[in-house]
This record gives C-alpha cells, sequence and structure tokens, in this order.
C-alpha cells in the first residue's frame, strides 16, 4: 500500500472523530446581531512580551510592522519584524484570515464577523456580522464564520469565503465605504481561501473539503466550479489530499495550488483546465503566496504520517521551477513576504495540532530563520 492510500485510511478515522467532536460543539442557533455592524471601540494593547516594548497607545503605528491574526485568542497582534510582539487589538473569536487595504485598514475574518481595524491607530472601528447563519460562536478548526478573505484592488469591497458547519460556504461581499453585506454567493465546503485576480474582476475561492475553485466573477457573481484534485477524490472529507491555499501568478494570472510537496496544481481559471507539475519538498502543505517577481512560496507542515515525508518547511519556487527548500522548527500556517521581496514571516498557528504562539522570520537569500513572539496561534498575516 502506498504513503498517499495510508493517510488516507488514517485521515478518515482521525477525521470522522473530529468532525463528531465538531458537530457537538457547533450545535444550537445561529449567533449574530444586526447591532454589530455598527459596533465601534478603542481597543488597548494587550502586554507585550518581555522583548519588545508596547506601542504608546496614542502614537501612529510605524510602517514595516506585521499584523497577524490570533486564532487562538480573540485579537490581532502588532509585530515588529525585529522584535517580535509590541501591541494588540481585540476583534471577535478565533479570528482566521486578514487583508489590509491602502487606507490602512484592516479587515479580519472573525468567526463573529468581519472586523474591521485602522491599524494606525489600532482601534476597532466595527465587526460586520455575517449574513449567513452559521451556528454558535465557537473555536477550532471546524468553526463556523470568517476564513480566507481577500480586498478588491480598488478596495472598495472585501471579499470573505465563510464556513458554514455541515453543509457548503459561501462568499460575502462587503461594501467597504458602508460597511454592509451586499452579496451572498454559494462556494465550496470549508472556504480556506480567497483571492482576486490583478484586474479584480474575478474572485477565487479555494473550497478546503469539496476539492475545488470556484471562480465568481466580479459582476456577475455567477459561481462556477473547477474541481481540483490532482490524487482524486477519493476519501471525500477524509483525505489528506486536498486544497488548502492558492496563489494567483503574476505573469498570466493563473492559480498555483501546492499539494503535500509533490504536486502543484495550476488551474487556468477562465479555461477550467488544471495542469500538474512536480514540486520537491515531500511534506504536507497549507500557505502559499507569489512574489511581484513570480516567485511562490509554499509553507510545509510536516509529514502527514511519521516515517512517511519530510518536516515543515518554506519552499521557494522560481518561475523556472527551481526550487529552494528551507527547514522550519514546527508546524506554521501561512507566509508573508516583505516589501523588498528578501525576507519571508511564516505564521507559527497552525490549523492542526502543533501550533505555536509567534513567527518564524525567513532569510530568503540564505535560508536562515529566527522565531519571535506573535500573539496567540498566528494564522493569517500581512506586512503593514
Amino acid at each position: 500500500m502506498n504513503r498517499r492510500a495510508r493517510d488516507t485510511r488514517t485521515a478518515l478515522a482521525a477525521l470522522a472523530a473530529a468532525l463528531l467532536l465538531a458537530a457537538c460543539t457547533q450545535a444550537g442557533t445561529p449567533a449574530t446581531s444586526a447591532n454589530a455592524s455598527t459596533a465601534s471601540a478603542s481597543a488597548t494593547p494587550s502586554p507585550a512580551p518581555s522583548a519588545a516594548s508596547p506601542l504608546p497607545a496614542t502614537a501612529p503605528t510605524p510602517q514595516g510592522l506585521l499584523l497577524t491574526a490570533d486564532f487562538g485568542a480573540d485579537t490581532v497582534t502588532f509585530v515588529d519584524p525585529a522584535r517580535g510582539a509590541v501591541a494588540s487589538v481585540a476583534v471577535g473569536r478565533a479570528p482566521y484570515g486578514l487583508a489590509v487595504g491602502a487606507d490602512g485598514r484592516a479587515w479580519v475574518a472573525t468567526a463573529e464577523g468581519l472586523a474591521v481595524v485602522d491599524t494606525r491607530s489600532r482601534a476597532l472601528l466595527a465587526r460586520v456580522p455575517y449574513r449567513t447563519g452559521t451556528g454558535p460562536v465557537t473555536d477550532g478548526e471546524y468553526r463556523g464564520g470568517g476564513m480566507g478573505i481577500a480586498l478588491s484592488p480598488d478596495g472598495a469591497h472585501a471579499y470573505v469565503g465563510v464556513n458554514v458547519p455541515g453543509t457548503t460556504g459561501v462568499l460575502e461581499v462587503v461594501d467597504t465605504a458602508t460597511r454592509r453585506v451586499t452579496a451572498v454567493v454559494p462556494v465550496g465546503r470549508r472556504p480556506f481561501d480567497v483571492d482576486v485576480s490583478a484586474d479584480g474582476a474575478e474572485v477565487y475561492v479555494t473550497g478546503h473539503d469539496s476539492f475545488d475553485v470556484t471562480v465568481v466573477p466580479a459582476g456577475s457573481l455567477r459561481p462556477r466550479r473547477i474541481e481540483v484534485a490532482p490524487y482524486g477524490t477519493e476519501g471525500g472529507l477524509g483525505s489528506w489530499l486536498k486544497p488548502h491555499y492558492a496563489a494567483v501568478r503574476p505573469a498570466d494570472g493563473k492559480l498555483l495550488l501546492p499539494f503535500e510537496g509533490e504536486r502543484l496544481a495550476v488551474v487556468d481559471p477562465r479555461s477550467g483546465r488544471t495542469t500538474v507539475e512536480p514540486m520537491t519538498a515531500d511534506t504536507h502543505q497549507h500557505g502559499a503566496t507569489a512574489t511581484a517577481d513570480g516567485r511562490l512560496l509554499v509553507v510545509g507542515t510536516g509529514a502527514v504520517e511519521p516515517g512517511t515525508g519530510k518536516g515543515p518547511s518554506l519552499t521557494v519556487r522560481s518561475p523556472d521551477g527551481a526550487e529552494r527548500v528551507y527547514p522550519l522548527e514546527g508546524p506554521h500556517e501561512d507566509v508573508a513576504v516583505s516589501r523588498d521581496g528578501r525576507t519571508a514571516y511564516v505564521t507559527g498557528g497552525y490549523t492542526r495540532d502543533g501550533h505555536w504562539n509567534g513567527i518564524t522570520v525567513v532569510d530568503l537569500e540564505s535560508g536562515a530563520a529566527r522565531r519571535l513572539p506573535a500573539g496567540a496561534r498566528p494564522l493569517g498575516i500581512a506586512v503593514l
């Protein structure tokens, strides 16, 4: 029996138990509040680790800091890349993904709603409730609420993938000026990631548990499903071989979805065709991002089953397909790149067991890495 078959059998049993637990904790009625869309509050920075001094509450946030979504808390954390966490702002339960606009406002997908944070003053401006009922507000990998999120290039719309436990998810479209949900579009199950084309014409939603990407035209909002399953769909919900995150390739707008450090699915969102290219890390993979010069960075979380793959890593893939694989200490989840393209910031949150409260800073030339304290189980990350 090959490694993938063993992984699938093992995962089926593990996921069955996890889904049963999730079903028990998520039973009940939807918990959203119409008043949440007008909520406004100034947040007080939380105590910073001893390695860093907290930012004065009245001082503007310096440019070049990082912002992380703290899945293990109800906060986002501001992180100095040299010293670690310096301040936090409460945003709502179990924040997952975040996106920061040119106006300095961060949009954070939480279990309770879409939080809006002024990153310059470090204040919570509002929390926009989802239009879709997602059950009681909870924590954990299978919790309902916002997951992947992206902003349109002009900043006029926020697109958030909303997980609805036990069924397919939705993409909620938010007008950033009015802070209201203007449309709800059906997509795949557990929308881990949301991406937008360079011209803003299309939105791409990666459905983790449905082996797909949903293409949503920004104008018509008529969804179109593309199956992305280079290993097939055997195992269904229990399979480990599912898509997690995608990146839009700058050169041609195609979508890049890494699988297991072995296969890169290259999806043409116009034709729906997928080609597969080899990868070399041999590790279960989650977060992915593309740089302006065409490099693809992919986070490896470690072997699915001990002895059947390599450990956590960061893959740096050149446009010609050449790869450098840098080992990491422990599982990680997502990745962002510095403005100059020389440094990667990899979050230690991880959606499964093995997470830790910090980020790893990786020099992309040498592969040298150092760890920093950064919030509680950070998942999403952005460079301010």
